[in-house]
């Protein structure tokens, strides 16, 4: 093994090692050890981020170079893990409605009347979203880069004696 392929390596650790803790913290319900806020609306199906398992499903991780690479293929994913706003749209007010009439026909009044009130926002609206990360920098990820790095110093230290030319 030479310099560049070490390297490599250790890139594809770190990525394996995140991609784990990462996803994990749909488990915790926080960023590692700071817990996601709860919902205005309390969640009636699934958990707090968990509700179809479909966000956790969507985060993927690559490498480019030294690089590690987080995404996820669903529009939403960005906006629940920096905080923003969202601006009403007729799209919106549509599924909300039906998601009403759903909640109404099942006898659950409460999501019911949750779902209508969203429903009857005007076009345009603002909707505060809190941010509830689930990826990004925390020392936490800095310290399993760490733990990586002195795993493989060994390798490191391997590979200089085996390419000392006498």
């Amino acid at each position: 093994m030479n310099l560049q392929e070490w390297a490599r390596n250790i890139v594809k650790d770190v990525k394996t090692d995140l991609t784990d803790e990462f996803d994990r913290n749909f488990e915790r319900k926080g960023f590692f050890d700071e817990k996601w806020k709860e919902t205005e609306v309390p969640v009636k199906t699934g958990s707090l981020m968990m509700r179809s398992g479909n966000l956790r499903n969507s985060i993927q991780s690559r490498t480019d170079g030294e690089r590690i690479i987080f995404s996820s293929s669903l529009p939403y994913a960005s906006i629940h893990n920096n905080g923003g706003e969202i601006t009403v749209t007729a799209k919106m007010k549509k599924f909300f409605w039906a998601k009403h009439i759903e909640a109404r026909d099942a006898g659950d009044k409460d999501a019911a009347e949750d779902y209508k009130a969203f429903a009857l926002m005007k076009l345009g609206q603002k909707i505060k979203m809190k941010k509830r990360q689930f990826i990004g920098n925390h020392p936490e990820v800095n310290r399993i880069i760490e733990e990586v790095l002195q795993d493989n110093m060994q390798e490191l230290q391997d590979i200089i004696r085996n390419n000392i030319q006498p």
